[in-house]
């Protein structure tokens, strides 16, 4: 192994690190003013550099395909003219949403004259590592430049193409800017400096990993950094016995079928067996039909071609045109089943029982709890956020999507007139 090569890396993720702590500083007094504008000026240079990240991207792919990795991994890589108008929409969205920094979460006097308050502030110099997809490097780039943040973007090497175009164009965007490039950093390397950054305690304030399980856990169990933990996938939805099961229908293939290989599409279907021989055979002729391959339980294989359904597939996140399906008893079989299998992200029930509605909300233990929606809006665009910089399943801090709020800590000020304990 040439260790040069690796000590020189890790040197020179120090030294971004150290660039990326002075740039925090810059953006920790800079003005709305400023910071939209240096937004507006990352979308125009991203929207110029269209054909370099598109070429850039095509090489990533390409290697993904012939390295055989899986559709639904591939389909988070690809860039297209689409999703890039997207990415340059999203950051012009955050551009116009309220700036969090110096918004005062409470505050009051006390008896002596002494005013007490509790502001938002930047957490400081925020680090990402995350998989595959190369618009979280926009997005997160974005948020953290918004809300006062230096951002230390480690993506993965499936992408490193990619997000280098993205990257650069950023950067350009932001060196005709009133902040500094260095900003916006991606940080490149082998898994030395995946480690490096994970015990950066002090250069770095919060690692954000997103990505699959793997990279998930061994940060939250490796990482020095406090980290705000995204997490999986495996999202329910119930069809209760009062449901409109055209509406059902209509809800389990967006959550499917629309953009399977997300974290907030749907894994597992639970039928409550009142509707279950009613609602089968029309349901699982409607996923054939949209390419669906099902894996369920024996009431469900008796209507149809169907695999048999593992441990294994009630605990996937499967990324692909694969669901698991299930009958159950009742709603307390099917909260009995989200309980033991759920990661904890999104969880939906169908229903027109306003009480079994509210039993719902109230038992699921997830970031996200939806009655008679999609779990497709499980989302930082759709919740009005802009972009996210991902969806949070822990419970300390943030949780759900997460937007410029999330991305922030605070400060006490306290403001006095000479008074003394």
């Amino acid at each position: 192994m040439d260790t040069s090569s690796t000590t020189g890396d890790v040197h020179a993720f120090t030294a971004q690190a150290a660039q990326a702590r002075t740039a925090s500083r810059v953006l920790n007094r800079a003005t709305r003013a400023d910071k939209d504008a240096a937004l507006h000026a990352m979308a125009d240079a991203l929207a110029a550099a269209e054909e370099t990240v598109l070429a850039a991207n095509a090489r990533d792919v390409e290697a993904a395909e012939q390295s055989g990795t899986a559709a639904a991994f591939v389909d988070r890589l690809r860039l297209t003219p689409e999703r890039i108008a997207g990415m340059v929409d999203g950051i012009r969205q955050i551009a116009g949403l309220p700036d969090p920094v110096g918004d005062v979460v409470r505050g009051w006097t006390n008896p002596n004259g002494v005013q007490v308050r509790q502001v938002r502030v930047p957490f400081g110099v925020v680090g990402m590592i995350y998989e595959a997809r190369p618009n979280v490097t926009a997005d997160a780039a974005a948020i953290a430049c918004k809300s006062g943040n230096a951002a230390l973007l480690r993506g993965s090497s499936t992408a490193v193409h990619s997000n280098t175009a993205v990257a650069e164009a950023l950067r350009t965007g932001l060196a005709n800017s009133a902040l500094p490039p260095d900003a916006v950093q991606l940080v490149l390397g082998g898994r030395e400096v995946t480690r490096a950054m994970m015990a950066a305690r002090g250069l770095v304030d919060v690692l954000i990993p997103r990505g699959g399980a793997g990279l998930i856990n061994t940060v939250v169990q490796e990482s020095l950094v406090p980290v705000i933990e995204t997490g999986t996938g495996n999202c329910h939805l119930v069809v209760d016995s009062s449901a409109d099961l055209a509406m059902a229908t209509e809800l389990i293939i967006n959550a499917k079928v629309q953009r399977p290989s997300v974290c907030n599409a749907l894994e597992t279907v639970l039928v409550l067996a009142d509707v279950a021989e009613t609602y089968l055979p029309e349901l699982l002729g409607v996923l054939a039909e949209q390419g669906v391959t099902v894996h369920g339980d024996d009431r469900v294989r008796a209507h149809g071609n169907v695999l048999a359904v593992t441990d294994e597939d009630w605990a996937q996140e499967y990324g692909s045109l694969d669901l698991a399906v299930g009958v159950v008893a009742d709603l307390d079989a099917a909260l009995d089943h989200i309980a033991r299998w759920s990661t904890g992200h999104s969880e939906t029930i169908v229903t027109a029982d306003l009480a079994n509605a509210d039993r719902f909300v109230a038992e699921v233990d997830a970031a996200a709890v939806l009655v008679n929606a999609s779990s497709r809006f499980v989302d930082g665009g759709e919740f009005g956020f802009g972009a996210e910089i991902g969806i949070s399943t822990q419970k300390l801090h943030a949780r759900g999507p997460m937007g410029l709020p999330e991305m922030t800590s605070t400060k006490y000020v306290v403001t006095g007139h000479g008074q003394i304990r």
